[in-house]
């Protein structure tokens, strides 16, 4: 791929990211639209590396910022889902468990950043999010470790599935 096609693959994704950040909007797509923002940059750091994605995550970081309606699809995607697809690629590099680890890691400080900067936005205080005598926010903590192995699995079938039916047609239009 020469270079003008990876810069317009790479503007590309930015802009995808950032618009699919606008859905966001539309009840009940709170929580799916930053995921499947993430998503979007997997051409990106399967074509071009992942420094690359780097530079399209911070690009569309900023555009969601400025762009996107809501505070908490914007702070789950640049705080986590944004850039995890990036992160992936470098944890996968490393041992089994020590990835994991860092996966886990990066998730729970993540998650743990953005309840915070939420609470500190409304300004309400933390018995607010308590329902039942169960916390809330620890209750989201729990499902989304449960979930980010299935998470990360789904990624790999997205990577298999763009490398076997949409490569070789990104390769032919960026080329």
């Amino acid at each position: 791929m020469k270079y003008a096609g990876k810069v317009a693959l790479c503007g590309l994704s930015a802009a995808l990211a950032a618009g699919c950040m606008l859905l966001s909007a539309i009840p009940a797509t709170e929580y799916a639209v930053p995921v499947i923002a993430g998503l979007l940059l997997l051409p990106v750091i399967l074509e071009v590396g992942p420094k690359a994605g780097w530079a399209v995550y911070a690009a569309s970081a900023v555009l969601t910022l400025l762009l996107a309606p809501l505070w908490e699809p914007k702070l789950l995607f640049v705080l986590f889902f944004g850039y995890y697809p990036v992160v992936k690629c470098y944890a996968d590099r490393l041992n089994r468990p020590l990835g994991w680890l860092l996966k886990f890691g990066i998730f729970n400080v993540a998650m743990v950043a953005t309840y915070l900067l939420l609470q500190l936005m409304s300004g309400l205080p933390s018995d607010a999010f308590v329902l039942f005598g169960v916390s809330v926010p620890l209750v989201f903590l729990l499902v989304g470790n449960l979930l980010l192995p299935l998470y990360d699995r789904a990624i790999n079938v997205v990577i298999r599935f763009y490398c076997v039916r949409l490569q070789r047609s990104m390769r032919r239009i960026f080329k």
